[in-house]
Formats: structure tokens, sequence, C-alpha cells
């Protein structure tokens, strides 16, 4: 059903004019309120009984107990988190405030499509709240049809107040969050955005607990390489299968103190780090039991990078192709296997040579394949100590590797610590 055919159902079952119910649901579905219950909320404003008698809010709701299918609900509740930030909504700007409330019987994400002023610690109720189902669960829609209550009496909660966070503890959703950090990689690139050619800073920053890639969409004069920063207002989204801070418009830089950073990577099982769905910073331990097809000798689009094969780009087509070295290695430590990926400088510390040194060995050949052929037999059957950023896809889990060391543990050792954990 159209718009204008529920608008007038709507006016004909209410007996108000149509152009003005048109105009509350227009507003209403603007703000991502779904249709049915945008016709509900109409329905208790213009005073229809069947639907829930006269202009009263519904009745009040714990959060435990919302549902996606709950409708629209009353609820009081204290504010955790609040951010803020720009989306484009069908092709208009339009500023939003998200993050969490939580009431004594649990928590629950908002979105709030109007400025209600709210902060952190505020108590408060929120009448005629829509609900939805966001990445498989609930969350609260506060829009034009949502009346907002400041509360004077705090409701205790047993979950911490505040988006003061370590990056360990940041997860693809949070909203709202401050965190401090160093900045450890920085670079200034320019992307195509959602209006055209846009700048932007990506890199990677750290504190004593770990380290995470981040992207600044409205780049800041603080965030340069080696400071530390305090950055307030960010939001975590997901970059291949890890956390990835953002920092934007409404965000907060200011600089501190220097930041500790951990110079440990997170220490896992393969099997680990492959059921983890994603590990920024993971160092694996295992043998190198085939050097891939790929590997050696590659050729790269000069625009994009991608790898090419018969001068082909699939996204540029024909192309001039440069010259690179990669390796991709299956390393197994007994539980599972992910691929280790070595850019040019680890490869050239496997082979044994430069890349110029790698091309003159394959013209001396005449077979491009020998330099592949080398590096298998040097890494094959080895154990080695890889670090790097993990990620897992439906094609498997593939081990981006920054550092590539071969093995000083005693295999003997090794392999009774490993049959004595499985035996346990």
């Amino acid at each position: 059903m159209s718009l204008d055919d529920a608008a007038e159902e709507l006016a004909s079952t209410l007996g108000v004019d149509k152009t003005e119910v048109k105009a509350d649901l227009e507003k209403l579905v603007s703000y991502s309120v779904p249709v049915d219950e945008a016709k509900q909320s109409l329905r208790r404003k213009y005073g229809d009984s069947a639907a829930g008698g006269g202009s009263g809010a519904p009745s009040e709701t714990d959060i435990a107990d919302i549902a996606p299918e709950s409708g629209n609900v009353t609820v009081s509740a204290r504010v955790l988190t609040v951010g803020k930030r720009s989306i484009r909504y069908e092709g208009d700007e339009q500023i939003i405030f998200e993050g969490e409330l939580a009431d004594e019987s649990g928590r629950i994400s908002y979105t709030a499509w109007n400025d209600f002023s709210l902060s952190p610690g505020d108590t408060i109720t929120a009448g005629n709240a829509g609900v939805r189902e966001w990445d498989g669960e609930p969350e609260l829609n506060l829009g034009g049809s949502t009346t907002v209550t400041l509360e004077e009496d705090p409701i205790d909660v047993p979950h911490e107040v505040g988006g003061e966070r370590d990056l360990i503890d940041l997860e693809p959703g949070d909203r709202g969050r401050t965190i401090e950090v160093r900045v450890l990689d920085v670079e200034r690139r320019t992307i195509d955005g959602r209006d055209g050619e846009t700048e932007i800073l990506s890199g990677e920053v750290g504190d004593e607990t770990t380290r995470l890639p981040f992207t600044d969409w409205d780049p800041h004069d603080a965030i340069t390489d080696g400071a530390s920063v305090r950055l307030e207002d960010i939001y975590v989204d997901e970059f291949r299968g890890v956390p990835s801070v953002n920092i934007t418009e409404f965000s907060t830089v200011d600089p501190v103190a220097a930041v500790d950073v951990s110079d440990s990577a997170t220490e896992l099982s393969v099997r680990e780090a492959v059921e983890s769905g994603g590990v920024y910073d993971a160092l694996l331990t295992g043998n190198v039991i085939e050097v891939r097809d790929g590997s050696g000798l590659i050729q790269r689009c000069p625009e994009c990078g991608r790898v090419v094969q018969n001068d082909q780009c699939r996204t540029h087509g024909q192309v001039d192709p440069e010259d690179d070295l990669r390796v991709k290695a299956i390393l197994d430590d007994g539980t599972d296997a992910v691929t280790a990926i070595l850019d040019r400088e680890l490869t050239t510390d496997v082979y044994g040579g430069t890349l110029e040194d790698a091309l003159e060995h394959a013209r001396d050949e005449m077979n491009r394949d020998v330099v592949a052929e080398r590096i298998a037999k040097r890494v094959e059957g080895r154990e080695y100590r890889v670090r790097g950023s993990l990620s897992v896809d439906e094609y498997g889990a593939n081990l981006n590797a920054s550092e590539f060391d071969e093995s000083d543990k005693d295999p003997e050792a090794r392999a009774a610590a490993f049959l004595a954990e499985v035996d346990a």
C-alpha cells in the first residue's frame, strides 16, 4: 500500500483531513518508523480508541522484554552513551544521535532522529518510542512522535555510564565512545565519497591493550604520526572482521600526555583466531605446509594495486602491469589453518634477494615460477611465528603478515605441550 493510500484510509477511519494525516505519516516514515507502526502512532494521536484507548502512550515496558515486534513502547531508563553523527537519508543530510539506554533489566541501543538534549547519566522516560530490528537485535527509535521526559530520580543500573573505553573493549556498533590513544601510523588519502572526492585520514592507533585501524572522515590537525590524543564521540564499525575506529566532524580531538602502547600481539591458536572472526593484531605459531599458487613474482594493476592476470585488471581492463613479490603460505598448527600473506618486504627476506634479483633470476631461467619454487624450498615444513591482521570471510582466513620469523622453540617440546593440552 502506498503512503497516499494509507493516508486516505487513516483519514477516512479517523475522520480527519487527509493532507494533515499524510504529512504526519511521511514525517514518521522519514524517521525510519515502519509504516504499520506509524499508522498505529497516528491512530493514537487522533484518538482512535481501537488503537490503545485515546491519545495515551503505550504502557511502560522493561528493556529486557522489548522485542523487534514490540511496536511502540514506553521505557524509563538511564542514558549510558550519546553519540552524534551525520548520515545521508533519502538524499538529504540527517543529524542523528545514537547510544545505549539501560534499566535494571538490561540495555538497548537507540537512535534519536530529533535532538532531545540527552546526556550520559540522564534518567529519562521515553514515551511512544518505536522499535525496529538492527543487526538481529531490537533498537529504539526516538522520533517525532516520541516524548522524552527528564526524571529527577536516577535509576541505578548494572552498566557503566559514559563512553570511556580501552581499545580492547570496543565492539562494532559502539557509539559515543571516548578513547585515549597514540597514533601509530597515519596516511592522508582522497577517496570517492558520497559527495564526490573526499579527503580522509586513515591508519592505526594503539593503547596499552591493543591496536586498531581508524578513519578520520573530517581530518583533524591533531592527528599526526606519534601524537597521543583523546578522541571523544567516536563510533565503531567492522573492517575486515575487526573493530575500526571512526572519527567524524562531531568528534572532539585533544592532545594528552604520552599514551603507552602494548608491544605484544594477541597470541592465539589458529583455531581460536579463526573462530574469533577476525583479530587486528594476532600472533600465530604453526608450520608452513604449502606455498600456494600466486606466490613469488606477481603483477599488479598500476591504478588499484590488484593482482592481474595476462595484463587484465578486473576493474581497469587492459593495463601495463607492475612487477611485485608476494608469498601466500598455508600456516597450520594442528588446530586449523590460515593463509599467511607476506608483502614485498617480507618476501624479499624469505627469498633472499630484491625484486630486481628475482626478475633477473626469472630471466636467467626463462621461467618466473623459479622464484616461488625457491621460496617454497626455504619455508615449507618449517615452523614460524607470524604476526599480523587476521580476517575471516566466506573464502577462508587470511593473515596479512607484518612479521614472519622462524620459531626458535624446540619442535619436540611444542609437540609434547600440544598433546598434553589435547589429553587434558
